[in-house]
């Protein structure tokens, strides 16, 4: 079973950046599609950068051109580095990863990230 850390959290002033990591126990190449998930406060978890096996990206339109989402295979780790952040990005960052042969999605435990005004 495959487990996801997620780290990185914390509390930024708007304008400035956080890198969040999410630390897979087993080898990530098994996943064909790992992801960031948000969710504020009353509000759905939504998606925020999706990378697939082969590298293809996709963004929430809210972050395009401020976060930046890369996997390492070799570390077996996927990163997003979050740029001029706004209070708006105020959320639990959560790590997704799946895998074709499975009915079920992984979830990491979430990280916190606040932007203060």
């Amino acid at each position: 079973q495959v487990q996801l850390v997620e780290s990185g959290g914390g509390l930024v002033q708007s304008g400035g950046s956080l890198r969040l990591s999410c630390a897979a126990s087993g080898s990530i190449f098994s996943f064909n599609v790992m992801g960031w998930y948000r969710q504020a406060p009353g509000l759905q978890r939504e998606l925020v950068a999706r990378i697939t096996r082969d590298g293809s990206i996709n963004y929430a339109e809210s972050v395009k051109g401020r976060f930046t989402i890369s996997r390492d295979n070799a570390k077996n780790t996927v990163y997003l580095q979050m740029n001029s952040l706004k209070p708006e990005d105020t959320a639990v960052y959560y790590c997704k990863g799946s895998r074709p042969w499975d009915t079920y999605d992984y979830w990491g435990q979430g990280t916190q990230v606040t932007v203060s005004s």
